[in-house]
């Protein structure tokens, strides 16, 4: 019943909102942050409760829905999905503090789009049925579209709404295509009835693409990645950091859960598509980020490379590549939140994110200036930081796969030290061109959940590594790699 509870209270907070006065903001946020930080706390209690001896799904609720047809609510939690689960309800209380003195348009549907997608995003990394799978994919789609289109800083704000909700929307009419096609062939959309089921090599390869051109824009990978400094430049901060922290993973998840469990012959055959595709995204996008400009649209290109950079981990292989790719998104999900709030903080004094207006910093901000550096070096995949064990280990595990591969994916290290210094540089230090205030208690509060889980992931990956473990090595298509 642990799961059913994080879901009812999410679902009561959105009701209570909605009855909230709209003339009652500080009570509507603080009702909205007791909420999303209640259920990050019970969230917790699943990592405490969890059986990490044994690959099966637990805390399993099974919900009759259709079963005339066979297609039931099903949700689950295992080893893959428990931290993309404690992220997610991590980052929520985090944004809506972050956006305490966001006043911009109605700040009730402000609210409620949040805790929405928060609703949606844990249904979407519990859920054990492909139909459903598909159906909160694409609804969190809508209250993300709301936040960028009403909420954004500046004119192109609709286009990029547009944009956001176009690109993934229609890559994901192919999955849906492909889901058809799976419950006429197999009588079911339940993921553990599939997994056992033996596709063709033929149909494994068709459905495999279908559900590539889903996964593909979520991660994203090129040439469909165009939708995200666009949607991350003109989205509000707290939206910028759901993008990158959270909305991303829903592509290397897909591909984890269901392209490379559901389809092992076919995840085999295109691994060396998946690798070209990777490395072009890692080393185009990290060339692409040194010269922006723009703060955020210099971290977005960052995060297209990171998160290209996980995806050869996944297509590697090996335990060891897999594990590393779960630690790597989870790791980015905590540098690139801290990395969009850092720019959220210098935006809410000065408004502006053109880089050369900057500088000096380290002269009136210094604890900002401290915080900020803690993160770039985790950026850098800095020892001691949550970074440098997922890097580590992608690379390792990619030398093993394919040595010219990993030579390609080690160049985002040098470009990553690139752009990320380079920017560090040029607000920290050099004449003083801004004064403002440092830190206030609230935005150090933000930041210090960040800093202790990317230290805590750094300095005990075991901890993680020991939970995944079993999930990871029962992947029925681990072993047509060895």
């Amino acid at each position: 019943m642990l799961l059913t509870f994080l879901f009812l209270i999410l679902i009561l907070g959105i009701v209570g909102l909605i009855f909230i006065p709209s003339s009652q903001k500080l009570i509507m946020r603080q009702f909205a942050l007791g909420i999303t930080s209640a259920v990050f706390v019970f969230s917790l209690f699943l990592w405490l409760g969890f059986d990490q001896s044994t690959p099966k799904f637990q805390f399993v609720v099974d919900s009759l829905w259709l079963p005339i047809a066979n297609i039931n609510l099903i949700l689950g939690v295992d080893g893959i999905s428990l931290f993309f689960i404690i992220l997610t309800t991590l980052i929520f209380p985090l944004c809506l503090l972050a956006s305490w003195s966001f006043n911009k348009g109605e700040v009730k549907t402000y609210l409620i789009s949040f805790l929405s997608m928060e609703l949606i995003l844990l249904l979407v990394f519990t859920n054990l049925d492909l139909l459903f799978f598909y159906i909160f994919f694409e609804a969190v789609l809508i209250p993300m579209f709301l936040v960028i289109g009403i909420y954004g800083s500046r004119e192109r704000k609709i286009r990029a709404a547009y944009m956001f909700f176009l690109y993934t929307l229609l890559g994901s009419l192919f999955m849906l295509l492909g889901i058809v096609y799976i419950y006429l062939f197999a009588g079911s959309t339940n993921y553990e009835v599939l997994s056992v089921i033996n596709f063709s090599s033929y149909d494994q390869k068709w459905l495999w693409i279908a559900f590539f051109a889903s996964f593909a824009a979520k991660v994203p990978m090129l040439p469909v990645h165009i939708w995200l400094p666009e949607a991350h430049v003109e989205a509000p901060t707290a939206g910028s950091v759901i993008l990158a922290g959270i909305l991303l993973k829903l592509g290397s998840y897909g591909f984890l859960r269901f392209s490379l469990g559901l389809f092992p012959l076919a995840s085999v055959y295109f691994t060396p598509f998946i690798f070209t595709l990777s490395l072009l995204g890692v080393v185009y996008t990290s060339l692409t980020a040194i010269r922006q400009t723009d703060l955020k649209r210099l971290i977005a290109y960052t995060s297209v490379a990171h998160m290209n950079l996980v995806m050869i981990g996944l297509f590697t292989g090996t335990v060891i590549g897999v594990e590393a790719a779960i630690l790597q998104s989870l790791s980015h999900g905590f540098v690139s939140s801290a990395l969009f709030l850092i720019i959220g903080v210098l935006y809410d004094r000065w408004h502006s994110r053109v880089v050369k207006y900057y500088g000096g910093l380290t002269h009136t901000m210094p604890i900002f200036i401290i915080i900020f550096l803690f993160f770039t070096m985790a950026n850098l995949g800095l020892p001691g930081t949550s970074s440098f064990i997922g890097e580590f280990l992608l690379l390792v595990s990619a030398f093993e796969a394919n040595s010219t591969a990993c030579f390609f994916a080690a160049t985002s290290m040098i470009l990553g030290g690139g752009y990320s210094l380079w920017l560090f540089n040029r607000i920290a230090y050099g004449n003083i061109k801004m004064i403002g205030l440092d830190l206030n208690f609230r935005e150090f509060m933000v930041f210090l959940p960040l800093v202790i889980g990317t230290l805590f992931m750094g300095l005990y990956p075991n901890l993680f590594f020991s939970v995944m473990h079993a999930t990871v090595s029962n992947l029925v298509w681990v072993d047509l790699w060895l």
